[in-house]
Protein backbone atom coordinates (compact mmCIF):
# COMPACT_ATOMS: atom_id res chain seq x y z
CA UNK A 1 0.00 0.00 0.00
CA UNK A 2 1.22 3.56 -0.99
CA UNK A 3 1.46 5.43 2.39
CA UNK A 4 3.28 8.74 1.11
CA UNK A 5 2.85 11.22 -1.71
CA UNK A 6 0.27 10.86 -4.09
CA UNK A 7 -2.41 8.35 -3.44
CA UNK A 8 -4.64 8.60 -6.14
CA UNK A 9 -4.12 5.85 -8.71
CA UNK A 10 -5.44 8.04 -11.13
CA UNK A 11 -3.63 10.51 -10.88
CA UNK A 12 -0.43 7.98 -9.99
CA UNK A 13 -1.75 5.95 -13.48
CA UNK A 14 -1.71 9.09 -15.07
CA UNK A 15 2.35 10.65 -14.16
CA UNK A 16 3.39 7.05 -14.99
CA UNK A 17 2.81 7.74 -18.82
CA UNK A 18 4.44 11.25 -18.59
CA UNK A 19 8.13 11.05 -20.28
CA UNK A 20 10.61 13.45 -21.80
CA UNK A 21 8.89 16.30 -23.19
CA UNK A 22 5.40 15.30 -22.59
CA UNK A 23 2.88 17.64 -21.44
CA UNK A 24 0.75 17.56 -18.69
CA UNK A 25 -1.95 20.43 -17.75
CA UNK A 26 -3.45 20.95 -14.19
CA UNK A 27 -6.28 23.08 -14.01
CA UNK A 28 -8.58 25.00 -12.28
CA UNK A 29 -12.43 23.94 -11.42
CA UNK A 30 -13.76 25.96 -14.69
CA UNK A 31 -11.38 24.55 -17.74
CA UNK A 32 -13.30 23.05 -20.70
CA UNK A 33 -13.66 19.40 -20.95
CA UNK A 34 -10.91 18.04 -23.84
CA UNK A 35 -12.62 14.41 -24.79
CA UNK A 36 -9.34 13.64 -26.45
CA UNK A 37 -7.24 13.74 -23.56
CA UNK A 38 -7.55 11.47 -20.38
CA UNK A 39 -8.70 13.98 -17.41
CA UNK A 40 -9.06 12.98 -13.62
CA UNK A 41 -10.97 15.32 -11.83
CA UNK A 42 -10.05 15.76 -8.39
CA UNK A 43 -12.61 18.74 -7.66
CA UNK A 44 -14.05 18.56 -3.88
CA UNK A 45 -15.41 22.12 -3.43
CA UNK A 46 -14.10 25.53 -4.33
CA UNK A 47 -10.34 25.62 -3.67
CA UNK A 48 -9.90 21.62 -2.78
CA UNK A 49 -7.69 21.04 -3.85
CA UNK A 50 -5.76 23.79 -6.04
CA UNK A 51 -3.31 23.97 -8.49
CA UNK A 52 -0.96 24.78 -6.06
CA UNK A 53 -1.07 21.81 -4.13
CA UNK A 54 -1.17 19.79 -7.32
CA UNK A 55 1.96 21.56 -8.68
CA UNK A 56 3.54 20.91 -5.26
CA UNK A 57 2.45 16.91 -5.24
CA UNK A 58 3.58 16.08 -8.91
CA UNK A 59 6.75 17.89 -8.86
CA UNK A 60 7.86 16.01 -5.70
CA UNK A 61 8.83 13.32 -7.88
CA UNK A 62 9.15 14.37 -11.33
CA UNK A 63 11.19 16.84 -13.05
CA UNK A 64 9.91 19.68 -15.06
CA UNK A 65 11.90 21.56 -17.46
CA UNK A 66 9.30 24.44 -18.65
CA UNK A 67 5.76 25.43 -17.63
CA UNK A 68 2.88 27.53 -19.60
CA UNK A 69 0.69 30.12 -18.08
CA UNK A 70 -2.05 32.17 -19.75
CA UNK A 71 -0.76 36.09 -19.55
CA UNK A 72 -4.28 36.53 -18.15
CA UNK A 73 -3.07 35.29 -15.25
CA UNK A 74 -0.63 38.32 -14.26
CA UNK A 75 -3.57 40.67 -15.18
CA UNK A 76 -6.02 38.86 -12.80
CA UNK A 77 -4.43 37.96 -9.66
CA UNK A 78 -2.85 39.84 -6.84
CA UNK A 79 0.99 39.79 -6.42
CA UNK A 80 0.91 37.76 -3.69
CA UNK A 81 -0.65 34.98 -5.51
CA UNK A 82 1.49 35.55 -8.25
CA UNK A 83 4.71 35.01 -6.05
CA UNK A 84 2.98 31.75 -4.63
CA UNK A 85 2.66 30.53 -7.98
CA UNK A 86 6.18 31.74 -9.02
CA UNK A 87 7.22 29.63 -5.51
CA UNK A 88 5.79 26.79 -6.21
CA UNK A 89 7.04 26.67 -9.98
CA UNK A 90 10.16 28.09 -8.44
CA UNK A 91 13.49 27.18 -11.08
CA UNK A 92 11.14 25.66 -14.24
CA UNK A 93 11.03 28.18 -16.29
CA UNK A 94 7.50 29.41 -17.16
CA UNK A 95 6.32 31.27 -20.68
CA UNK A 96 2.87 33.36 -20.03
CA UNK A 97 0.96 33.60 -23.66
CA UNK A 98 -2.42 34.64 -24.45
CA UNK A 99 -5.23 32.74 -23.23
CA UNK A 100 -6.18 31.36 -26.59
CA UNK A 101 -2.41 30.18 -27.61
CA UNK A 102 -2.12 28.37 -24.20
CA UNK A 103 -5.21 26.53 -24.91
CA UNK A 104 -3.63 25.46 -28.26
CA UNK A 105 -1.65 23.44 -26.69
CA UNK A 106 -3.76 21.52 -24.05
CA UNK A 107 -4.43 18.48 -26.82
CA UNK A 108 -1.19 17.52 -27.00
CA UNK A 109 -0.60 16.50 -23.03
CA UNK A 110 -0.66 13.43 -22.12
CA UNK A 111 -3.28 14.21 -19.76
CA UNK A 112 -5.34 17.08 -17.72
CA UNK A 113 -5.55 16.90 -13.46
CA UNK A 114 -8.86 19.31 -13.01
CA UNK A 115 -8.86 20.98 -9.36
CA UNK A 116 -11.57 22.71 -7.58
CA UNK A 117 -9.65 26.11 -8.25
CA UNK A 118 -11.49 29.20 -8.12
CA UNK A 119 -8.02 31.43 -9.12
CA UNK A 120 -8.48 32.85 -12.41
CA UNK A 121 -6.36 31.59 -15.08
CA UNK A 122 -4.51 29.26 -12.77
CA UNK A 123 -4.23 26.67 -15.26
CA UNK A 124 -0.54 25.14 -15.99
CA UNK A 125 0.65 22.84 -17.95
CA UNK A 126 4.06 21.31 -17.16
CA UNK A 127 6.66 20.24 -19.26
CA UNK A 128 8.56 16.84 -18.36
CA UNK A 129 12.23 17.22 -18.72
Amino acid sequence: MINHGILNPQILALLARVRHTNALVIADRGFPFWPMIETVDVSVINDLPTVLQLIAAVRANHHFTQAYQAEEFLNNNPPAKRRKFAAALKAVPTTFEPHVEFKKRVPHAIGLIRTGDTTQYANTILISG
